[in-house]
């Protein structure tokens, strides 16, 4: 939408008087997507909805990357209880997925390599955590809350933030608690989260991502510079 930092989208539904509306708010510049969902009843009896929020992918990781390390790909979940924990695509086969069933806070996740999606709640709604085989390679990541109990002629809503985009940890940490963890540096992760630190700290002066890997290697060079000495000797 030219000249304008954001878009709203709404979506709206009704059936016997009972009206759903989701609401999109996509801002320029922006990988999160504020989501509010709206029940109205307009019907002659109290109804009680539950919120489904849920992400699929199959279980076929991306060609690219290198054979010296490999990274997750698959769902995650965080709770306050058991923090981030990955599930593997084969642990949903055996039905032997460790996650938190029941949270009243955390967030759910897909993550492939250099991207993730999440859908993320505010702490305090009471939510079921699942992780779920849909078909042959089809799988799910997802909550379910409960909505108390609206009465005729009443609304509510719940508030949720749908992510989508880069493994940019600077980012990823004023989206939602320990997103950041989605970014997976596999067994390397010792030395490259460091490095990650260092180089997003030189970007921050030089601006170019180029120069700053080369600054990066500069610095690499000169902190190494007395053991190469002493090789060569």
């Amino acid at each position: 939408n030219d000249g304008k930092d954001e878009l709203t989208v709404r979506f709206e539904a009704e059936k016997n008087g009972v009206k759903l509306a989701k609401t999109y708010t996509i801002k320029r510049g922006s990988y999160e997507i504020p989501v509010r969902y709206e029940v109205v009843n307009g019907s002659a009896a109290s109804v009680s909805p539950q919120l489904y929020l849920q992400i699929v992918r199959d279980s076929t990781k991306l060609s690219s990357g290198s054979s010296f390390y490999s990274t997750f790909t698959g769902p995650a979940v965080y709770t306050a209880a058991k923090k981030y924990h990955k599930v593997e695509f084969s642990d949903i086969d055996k039905n032997k997925a460790d996650i938190d069933k029941e949270a009243d806070n955390g967030w759910v996740a897909m993550v492939q390599h250099y991207f993730a999606s999440a859908w993320i709640l505010p702490d305090g709604i009471k939510r079921e955590l699942f992780v779920r085989k849909l078909d042959a390679n089809l799988y799910s990541v997802g909550m379910i809350a409960p909505v108390a109990t609206i009465a005729p002629g009443t609304a509510k809503t719940v508030d949720a933030k749908f992510f989508a985009g880069p493994e940019d940890e600077r980012m990823l940490e004023t989206v939602a608690t320990d997103l950041d963890l989605v970014k997976d540096y596999g067994w390397l992760t010792i030395i490259a989260k460091p490095l990650y630190r260092l180089l997003s700290w030189l970007h921050s002066f030089i601006g170019n991502w180029g120069w700053s890997i080369v600054a990066l290697v500069l610095l690499i060079k000169m902190a190494f510079y007395w053991l190469q000495a002493k090789g060569y000797e």
